[in-house]
């Protein structure tokens, strides 16, 4: 069986990775001095000129101003494209629920290298060409379904693009086709769980193996709960529309402990500090920061992710050498005040997974006070319990209401509002799971 898609890249000394970053690099900042606008005047800010670039090191790269999502929407649609027109084959498009979307421009070679990161992706989950697998993410403009589609081509898999949604003729065509993989969010993995269960369907009986889930942070007792309801491995694709979307990261399984490789032939990936925005060393937490190497139409430049995470340059028991990174659980710009107090989603997900008395959802509603209390914060978590809590009554019920409250008030040290919902109550995901709902700013 083929350990590697591509054994050069994937196990490359580092040496040899930073000659490599070193030359693409280069050619990417001349390109889009060149050809975009916005970042020659950018660079020009910085005091950074073309003969800068002729003489450019990696170390140099700290000099050069961050890209961050204002500025792609702020050039919506093409202003950042670095190609002509005619070159491009692909657009992909963000939602734009929140403002303006965000364009992703491809050109062939793009498109090519984008199928080779998560061919090395689906390769490392353990996806062959005899595999067939069930694409149960968006096939429109998001990016996510078409990257999966795209690596599964690249393999030479049998796909099902079924796309999110219809969750029961998802589990009836898994079991009538014999799907080996499943591609998902992570939240409408246990949806799927969730329906066959009602359906009388045993996923475990199957011949799914494997699942390669992202779109949306998750946890390590989100995929052990994935793990155990779909009898599968649950594997991860990391990234965003901004850079290529998912492929950026992937996860291999060895010795026991899964690990986050990232495609650092086509990304270079740096730490910051959100706050100082000063450069880190690897081992020390802080915002991700990613650069093109090898895109062509739409290069970014030091885009900050927002996402939180670590980096580590260690070894990995796969034997791939690429920089690994740590799960991202919390982004910055997810962060929420309440009472004075900085809280993630992830630290609540924590307490209530790791409770063992839950089902994987939960929704948490930030509103403000009321009366003498108005100019305070409230927070309010719902959950549905496990089958068993319902079965035991009301008593039983308020008793873990009350034991979640203490835990989440040991954790983050202020006091949270916990509620549990009758079963069915909280929204089921096809796609992205919202977790947070700040209803402030509407009283």
């Amino acid at each position: 069986m083929k350990k590697y898609w591509n054994e050069w890249q994937e196990c490359m000394n580092l040496k040899a990775m930073r000659k490599w970053q070193l030359t693409h690099l280069t050619v990417t900042l001349s390109q889009v001095y060149k050809r975009v606008p916005f970042y020659r005047e950018k660079f020009k800010e910085a005091g950074i000129g073309s003969e800068d670039i002729i003489f450019f090191e990696l170390e140099d790269l700290v000099k050069f101003p961050f890209t961050v999502k204002n500025d792609l929407r702020d050039n919506y649609p093409f202003g950042l494209c670095a190609v002509s027109m005619s070159e491009l084959v692909r657009i992909h498009a963000s939602s734009g629920t929140t403002g303006k979307p965000i364009t992703g421009l491809y050109i062939i070679d793009d498109m090519n290298q984008w199928a080779e990161c998560m061919a090395r992706n689906l390769c490392a989950a353990g996806i062959r060409p005899n595999d067939m697998v069930q694409n149960a993410l968006g096939m429109g403009l998001f990016t996510g379904g078409f990257g999966f589609l795209q690596g599964a081509d690249k393999i030479g898999c049998a796909v099902v693009p079924i796309g999110t949604g219809g969750t029961e003729r998802q589990i009836t065509l898994m079991k009538d086709f014999g799907a080996t993989a499943l591609f998902a969010t992570p939240s409408y993995a246990l949806t799927i769980a969730e329906k066959a269960k009602e359906m009388g369907i045993n996923l475990k009986k199957l011949p799914l193996r494997i699942g390669v889930f992202g779109a949306e942070p998750w946890s390590d007792e989100i995929r052990k709960q994935i793990e155990a309801r779909l009898g599968i491995k649950a594997h991860e694709a990391y990234g965003l529309t901004e850079l290529m979307g998912p492929g950026v990261a992937f996860s291999c399984y060895a010795d026991g402990k899964y690990t986050l490789h990232i495609n650092e032939d086509h990304v270079y990936p740096e730490i910051i500090d959100p706050d100082t925005k000063k450069v880190l060393p690897l081992g020390e937490k802080g915002e991700l920061v990613l650069t093109s190497l090898q895109r062509r139409a739409m290069p970014m430049i030091r885009y900050r992710t927002k996402d939180i995470t670590t980096l580590h340059r260690e070894r990995c028991a796969c034997g791939r050498t690429l920089v690994t990174m740590d799960r991202v659980k919390d982004r910055s710009d997810d962060m929420k005040i309440v009472n004075g107090v900085n809280i993630f989603p992830s630290q609540i997900e924590d307490v209530v997974m790791k409770s063992g008395k839950i089902e994987p959802l939960y929704q948490i509603y930030l509103k403000k006070g009321v009366g003498s209390k108005k100019h305070l914060d409230v927070m309010i978590v719902k959950v549905e319990a496990r089958e068993e809590i319902y079965q035991a009554g009301e008593k039983k019920i308020k008793e873990l209401e009350k034991e979640l409250a203490s835990r989440i008030k040991d954790i983050i040290g202020i006091g949270a509002r916990v509620e549990v919902v009758k079963q069915g109550e909280l929204p089921r995901s096809t796609g992205k799971a919202k977790r947070l709902i700040d209803e402030r700013g509407q009283q």
